[in-house]
């Protein structure tokens, strides 16, 4: 026997499959970081052509570029920014600046933002902002309660048309016979209140202990809402009482929230204690005007990665604030220097070999040698944060504390240079149990990251201008990878 056919099976047809492409697009499709931050640092390089041994016209090629970059050599993109004394950092506020050196080598970051300068990004977007959202949400909130506060109040009032219509056909004198009375809880729901007291004072009469229970029954009444309107004349009449064909009192009691409105069914809905919001045209004129918002925010740079820019790379222009000079990189290191220290130090204070800048410095200007990405950690409770690409491709692998080390034997020719080394390199157990637990769980390797600090240079001995390279080749960076351990992990 052949197997049975199910109809309902048949008639639908297969789902065709979603294509790999389909499924993409429908996504939202990412910026292309490889092309974005293809440059490491913002330098422009021109390689020359590549050498094949077999073709004797690729050597003629290169010595040609080679001369061509020779005679005439390619222009270098220079930015310009300035020194703050509030902030003790540069900033740099050209777009093209701003733009060039956050996407080749992440320098800086934005003054409105958390990392990437993307404030004038957000403004311009169409979508509103998570403000304006929760406002328009709420809007929407306050709307429909309104509106159905409003067909809740119709459906009653239909629906008491609908009963006074069937009463009154009902209750006709014609139709309605002389045997028929009313109920007597019909007496006491719908009579008026004169005629329900005469009522009650007949019955009383023959009824005992009728007083203390009336009182008692009105005492536990329940106060009747307060009415009020949104109109603001004083002297508005009472709405009338709904009332029947013979006479009969409709007692209607409606909830406090909606007692205490009246809408207007011809006019918009508009909420006494709250502004309805903006109208279309107010919105539309908002788009547009924060489309047409200049651009609000800087790149700030630290002062590391500026002194990096200035003398490693020479890209960087840095004046200062209450001039128009470029100062050179021997200005720029004598200045860093001062206001590494909190407050800072004036001109005429001698350089020291400890200055917490060219410490720091010697560590940023290593990392960056071997081509990590340094940024700030001072989320992370430490000096500096390794990315191997950028933060725009992954989270940094390595956070790195640095730590002065005082052990060439001029630190400790006395007992009064061993106290002040000591007070300067002190670190507890419980520091670096904290520091390394933090690090563990945000899955980052902590570097112990050790500067050698040299002996200060005499007065006979120092060199008449400052040479930089040299003064930086006297620093030896020791690195040290701690790793917490925990006994269910690191078992023999």
């Amino acid at each position: 026997m052949g197997e049975a056919h199910d109809p309902k099976l048949a008639a639908k047809p297969p789902k065709p499959p979603i294509s790999r492409k389909d499924k993409f697009t429908k996504q939202r499709q990412r910026p292309n970081y490889n092309l974005i931050h293809q440059h490491a640092l913002p330098l422009r390089v021109y390689p020359l052509p590549t050498l094949i041994p077999h073709n004797p016209l690729s050597v003629v090629a290169i010595a040609l570029s080679y001369l061509i970059q020779v005679l005439v050599p390619p222009s270098q993109p220079m930015y310009k920014g300035y020194f703050s004394s509030a902030t003790g950092s540069i900033h740099v506020t050209d777009p093209e600046s701003i733009k060039a050196l956050w996407e080749m080598g992440f320098f800086g970051k934005g003054s409105l933002s958390r990392s990437e300068p993307s404030w004038a990004a957000r403004q311009k977007k169409e979508e509103a902002t998570s403000e304006e959202n929760t406002d328009k949400r709420r809007e929407e909130r306050r709307q429909f309660k309104l509106d159905r506060a409003k067909k809740e109040k119709e459906a009653i009032e239909q629906r008491l048309r609908e009963e006074n219509q069937i009463d009154g056909i009902n209750n006709r004198p014609e139709e309605r016979s002389e045997k028929e009375s009313p109920s007597t809880f019909d007496n006491v729901v719908h009579e008026e209140p004169e005629s329900l007291e005469a009522t009650e004072g007949k019955a009383g009469e023959h009824a005992e202990g009728y007083e203390g229970f009336k009182t008692t029954s009105m005492r536990n009444l329940p106060p009747s809402p307060p009415s009020s309107s949104y109109s603001d004349s004083p002297d508005q009449q009472p709405k009338p009482k709904r009332t029947c064909s013979d006479g009969r009192v409709k007692a209607v009691r409606f909830s406090p929230t909606i007692e205490a409105r009246e809408f207007d069914l011809s006019a918009p809905t508009i909420s006494p204690l709250k502004s309805p919001g903006l109208t279309p045209e107010a919105k539309i004129a908002k788009a547009g005007q924060r489309s047409r918002t200049k651009s609000q925010e800087h790149l700030q740079i630290s002062q590391e990665e500026a002194f990096f820019l200035s003398y490693g790379l020479g890209v960087l222009q840095v004046t200062c604030d209450d001039g128009s000079v470029n100062l050179p990189p021997t200005s720029l290191l004598a200045l860093f220097r001062r206001h590494s220290y909190f407050p800072p130090r004036s001109i005429a204070a001698p350089a020291e070999p400890d200055d917490p800048f060219l410490v720091s410095y010697a560590v940023y200007h290593h990392f960056r040698s071997l081509g990590w990405v340094v940024r700030s950690g001072i989320k992370f409770s430490v000096d500096y944060l390794l990315y191997y690409r950028g933060p725009a491709f992954a989270h940094a692998e390595y956070a790195v504390v640095v730590l002065p080390s005082f052990i060439d034997p001029y630190w400790s020719y006395d007992e009064s240079r061993k106290q002040e080394v000591e007070k300067k390199s002190s670190k507890s157990w419980w520091w670096l149990h904290c520091v390394n637990r933090v690090q563990s769980q945000a899955l980052k390797n902590l570097i112990l990251c050790y500067v050698d600090i040299p002996p200060p240079v005499q007065e006979p001995d120092a060199p008449k201008e400052l040479d930089i390279g040299g003064l930086l080749s006297r620093y030896k960076v020791r690195e040290v990878s701690v790793k917490r351990w925990t006994p269910n992990r690191n078992r023999d």
